[in-house]
């Protein structure tokens, strides 16, 4: 069984994030990247799926400049068997169905059983590209799961998806998209051998022209980007308890306007 993992470099959550002298993007000097969090929920499952099957190959892939090899070595380091890098400056302001396209092209070559990918982007949060690359795909797609288990004829899955209060279960044929959620897994850290044993592995590059995709433009553009207004300091209302909650309630209702 092979799966395909869909990763994307964002930056370090521990990082101040600053718009840049160009108000449309933001100022990347001084930022660690990393691998979105929710992607490495992916990984993990990929992993755990192909371990459990005793065969089977992980590949991850990711769009973005030159950099993004960094996030895919870390992956690879985790244990996934190859890595592909679309790679193509026709790509720099890619928006989600533009990523998505691409990344069902990919697809579509690489013909896998199960595409896995986090839930959404933590730079962003879209939170799209799954659902279209299943819809580009005509492959059925559930996402914000929190349990999966290949059937041992690979024909199917079953997932699991939490709800207030319960556990939604489906059983969807193969190949379809997974988006994972937190509490899906634990992702592993990478080994010493596993780091090492990444330096050898695959990264394969590709242009949009190797997917047959042309040069066209995203559908979205940034208009600006703006830091968010500086957070006015709280207040304590002093006095008895009982007319310090009257006061709060006051303030609340008719200086706030929240109730």
């Amino acid at each position: 069984m092979k799966i395909l993992v869909p990763i994307k470099q964002v930056p370090d959550t521990a990082t101040q994030v600053k718009v840049g002298a160009d108000p449309k993007a933001i100022d990347t000097a001084g930022i660690t990247w990393i691998v979105s969090p929710y992607d490495e929920f992916a990984v993990e499952e990929a992993l755990r799926i192909k371990e459990k099957r005793g065969e089977g190959e992980v590949v991850v892939m990711s769009l973005g400049p030159d950099r993004v090899k960094e996030a895919l070595r870390s992956c690879l380091a985790m244990g996934p068997d190859r890595a592909i890098h679309l790679n193509d400056p026709a790509w720099l302001a890619a928006d989600t169905l533009t990523t998505a396209r691409a990344l069902a092209a990919v697809t579509k070559q690489e013909q896998p059983a199960l595409v896995l990918v986090g839930r959404q982007a933590i730079d962003d949060d879209m939170g799209a590209v799954g659902a279209q690359v299943a819809e580009l795909l005509g492959w059925p797609c559930a996402s914000w799961i929190m349990e999966a288990a290949v059937s041992s004829d690979g024909k199917s899955v079953r997932i699991g998806r939490q709800v207030e209060g319960a556990l939604e279960v489906f059983d969807l044929p193969l190949p379809c998209v997974l988006t994972a959620q937190k509490g899906l897994n634990e992702p592993r850290y990478p080994t010493l051998k596993g780091i090492m044993g990444a330096k050898k592995k695959e990264i394969k590059d590709l242009k949009a022209a190797d997917l047959g995709l042309g040069t066209g433009g995203s559908g979205l553009t940034v208009v600006t980007l703006e830091t968010l207004p500086p957070r006015p300091p709280g207040r304590v209302i002093p006095g008895e308890p009982a007319e310090a909650v009257k006061e709060l309630v006051r303030a609340l209702r008719e200086d706030a306007k929240a109730i």
